[in-house]
Parts: structure tokens; C-alpha cells; sequence
């Protein structure tokens, strides 16, 4: 048993290993200077050239867990060219910045902070000018973080009704598409506001296949999405009766053309608007392919767009790494399974715990039985759900030992406590802030 533990040890650590070797790959300081440069008086973002002695002034603004760290690029790269800037970031996922003000505020819920800094862009934005550059920096948690509710509704209207789709199963997609219609700068109303200044947009992508108006809502970008689809969202999940009676209306409204929707696609607004999607998903699973097979592991790159309910989610990992014990497939031993994307989990409970820890704990019963595996699932931000942990890491050994310790591992999956099942077993995955935000990543061993 001792030694069978050690081997899993050396395996857990080897998720780890894969794991920060992906961070690494996709930390947003890095990106932003991938892809930008400064030669001269022209600014190249990829192979757009910009020429500064056009722009009067420079504005820096962005929302994300990552934009600080973006910020600190961009500082470096034009150094006293800004003129001003405002990014609003999650509490404590600060770098020092001298130029831009960081705004820290909430997430997953918004709060006022947010709403402060949200209006402090806004007002940035609208006095930008024709000859003006405007360099906004966007990567995953921006939605959360740039709540501007458009009157009459609420920043407790806006809450309420995140609290009640983050817990009813609704989809990243189906969540920023209500966001969009509640407020005044997401689904492109940024740009609407920018104009006439040129806006270009860096973007690290938290959201599955990247679609630039999902991701952060979409700020700069062209939205398809309309009040009748949010409405059509609301009933899916049932929800009119638990959302403030102010955001059906609201909606309503809307859907008689009594609100203007969003600005579309092909509207003359996103004219002088230019977005580029500067690191993702597949990057990371890239990196860890790359770092996986160094370390004598046959490895496959299961997807980058994972989606749908955890535990489903959780079973079907698990099922390919009994297959590959039993069958060699997809990959022969020693094996290593990649993933991304981002499940969800419907809250039944009123534990503490996140997406990517519920997904190991579901793991961890499903190999309770099987010999040498292990599982990782970590948020790429560092933060999973309303926790301190990005995930978890478990192994064929976690749930006897837990048995052993007299913890009932089904009731607190029942309870949705993943948190503190794991804090008691010592199988959370802390990283703090990582500088990046790609979504989730999932690393599954065999040997």
C-alpha cells in the first residue's frame, strides 16, 4: 500500500508539473508581448500597424482576473505614450502599474466596486476623440467585472439575477447574453460609446470555441443575441419567478421595442473596432501536451471544449481511463487524457466548492476502485468557484483514505462541498492568482 502511494505521489506530482507548464504557456504579460511591439513610432499589434503621431492621446482600459497583468505589458511596451487608463480586476489579482488605475472588485457577483470602475471606463471612452487610440485589454471574469446595470435596473437587480443563473445550470453563453441586454457598455455597446476613436481589443479567451461576443459579453463586438433571446433563456430554466420583477420587465421592453437592442453585427460602430484573441484553451492543452510527453507519458488531447454538467462530465474522463487500462485505448499505457473547456454544475446543496473540484471528487469515486490514476482539474485563473483553490488533485487512493478518515465523500458531493471534503483530505490544488485565464484544464494519468 506504501508503495503503491508513492508511485501515485510521483504521479500526482506529475499533474502538477503539466499543469503550471500550461499556465506558463498562457500567462497574459507574455501574451500581450508575443503579439505586440513598439518600433519607432508605430505600435504593431500582430501585423496591424498603428501610427502613434496620429493618435493625440492613448487610453488604456479592460476588465478580467488577467488584465492587470496585461496592463503591466502594455506599460512596458509604450511606457509614457498613455495618456490615461482604467482596468477593472478581481481582488487581490494586482500588479504594480504606473499609468493605469486598477479598479479591484467582485466576482463571480458584481459589486459596487465594479460598477465604480465600470462607469469610470465609460466615461474614459466617451471622451475619447477621432485621433484617439483606445487599447482595451479583456480576458475571462471581464462580465462580473464590468457590471454597469442600464437604468432603471439595479446593481442588486443585476445580483439577484446572476446568483439565480450561475445556480440553474445556465451556460457561460446564455448567462452573457442576458448580461448584454442589462447594461450599458457589454454586446458592444462599448464600441457604440468609443466611437469615432480607433478601439482595438486584446483578448484572452475564457469561453468555449471563442466566440468574441460571448467572451466578456462582448463589449467591443457586434451582439446577435436579442431581448427575445434572453426572455427564451428565462423560461428555459424557469426562472421569471426568481429574477426581480424589474429585469422581466426590462426584458419585456425590449422585446416590444420600447429598449434599442444591442448594436449588430455590420454595424458602422465596430468600423474603426479591431479585436484579437492573443492566448486560449488550446494553447494551454498545447504546452501540456508538450511537457505530458517529455515525462515518458502517450498523450492525447481529448478536446478544448468541454461543456455541459460536471458530474456527466467527470464520468466520461473516467470511463476513457478505464478503457485505457482495460483496452490501450485511445492511447496505450502510460497514458495521459487533456482536456479543457468549462462544465456547470446545478447547486442543490449549500456547500462551498466550485466546478472543477466537484469534477475530481465525482472522479474520485468513479476510480475509487482502479489502480494508479490520478486526476487534476484546475481553473487556469486560480480561482475555482467562490473558493481559494483552483481545483483539486486526486488520485485511486483519495476516497479509502477518506473512508478511512471517517468522511462520507457522497454526502459531501451531495451537498456540493467538494471544498471541504478536500480540505480535510489536503487534495486542493492553490495556486493564487495566475495571471491568465483559459478556462479549466483536466489532466487525467494511467500507468
Amino acid at each position: 500500500m506504501l508503495e503503491d502511494q508513492k508511485k501515485l505521489d510521483s504521479m500526482r506530482q506529475d499533474a502538477a508539473t503539466i499543469f503550471n507548464s500550461a499556465l506558463s504557456a498562457v500567462n497574459a504579460f507574455s501574451a500581450v508581448k508575443k503579439y505586440c511591439r513598439l518600433k519607432e513610432d508605430t505600435f504593431y499589434i500582430d501585423q496591424f500597424p498603428v501610427n502613434l503621431k496620429r493618435c493625440n492621446n492613448i487610453y488604456i482600459i479592460g476588465a478580467g482576473k488577467a488584465s492587470a497583468f496585461m496592463g503591466a505589458a502594455i506599460e512596458e511596451i509604450l511606457s509614457a505614450k498613455i495618456t490615461d487608463g482604467v482596468i477593472n480586476v478581481k481582488y487581490d489579482h494586482t500588479v504594480p502599474l504606473k499609468k493605469i488605475k486598477l479598479v479591484e472588485a467582485g466576482h463571480p457577483i458584481p459589486d459596487e466596486n465594479g460598477r465604480t470602475g465600470a462607469l469610470q471606463i465609460l466615461h474614459l471612452v466617451e471622451k475619447a476623440k477621432k485621433n484617439d487610440l483606445i487599447i482595451c485589454l479583456i480576458s475571462g471574469g471581464g462580465s462580473a467585472l464590468l457590471p454597469l446595470p442600464a437604468p432603471p435596473l439595479t446593481l442588486a437587480d443585476k445580483q439577484k439575477t446572476i446568483r439565480t443563473l450561475l445556480s440553474c445550470g445556465a451556460t457561460i453563453n446564455e448567462i452573457n447574453a442576458l448580461r448584454k441586454h442589462m447594461s450599458l457598455i457589454k454586446g458592444g455597446r462599448l464600441a457604440e460609446k468609443a466611437w469615432p476613436a480607433t478601439l482595438i481589443t486584446l483578448i484572452v479567451s475564457d469561453v468555449v470555441g471563442n466566440p468574441l461576443n460571448v467572451i466578456a459579453s462582448g463589449p467591443t463586438v457586434g451582439d446577435p443575441s436579442t431581448f427575445h433571446d434572453g426572455m427564451d433563456i428565462i423560461r428555459k430554466y424557469d426562472i421569471i419567478n426568481r429574477i426581480p420583477p424589474s429585469v422581466a420587465e426590462h426584458f419585456k421592453k425590449g422585446i416590444d421595442g420600447k429598449i434599442k437592442d444591442t448594436p449588430k453585427p455590420g454595424d458602422r460602430t465596430f468600423d474603426k473596432t479591431f479585436n484579437l484573441i492573443i492566448g486560449s484553451n488550446i494553447e494551454a492543452l498545447s504546452a501540456a501536451r508538450k511537457i505530458s510527453e517529455s515525462l515518458g507519458y502517450n498523450t492525447l488531447i481529448l478536446s478544448s471544449m468541454i461543456e455541459g454538467d460536471t458530474r456527466e462530465a467527470a464520468h466520461f474522463h473516467t470511463a476513457i481511463a478505464k478503457e485505457i487500462r482495460k483496452t490501450g485505448n485511445p492511447v496505450p499505457l502510460p497514458a495521459c487524457i487533456l482536456s479543457g473547456g468549462e462544465t456547470t454544475v446545478i447547486l442543490k446543496g449549500n456547500g462551498k466548492g466550485g466546478r472543477n473540484q466537484e469534477f475530481a471528487l465525482m472522479s474520485a469515486l468513479d476510480i475509487k476502485d482502479e489502480n494508479r490514476m490520478a486526476i487534476l482539474s484546475g481553473g487556469t485563473d486560480g480561482t475555482d468557484g467562490p473558493t481559494d483553490a483552483a481545483g483539486a488533485i486526486i488520485d485511486s487512493n483519495t476516497i479509502e483514505k477518506a473512508l478511512d478518515s471517517g468522511l462520507n465523500p457522497v454526502a459531501f458531493l451531495e451537498n456540493n462541498d467538494s471544498y471541504h471534503f478536500f480540505q480535510k483530505t489536503g487534495d486542493l490544488l492553490k495556486t493564487g492568482a495566475t495571471g491568465t485565464n483559459v478556462m479549466d484544464l483536466r489532466i487525467v494519468l494511467v500507468k
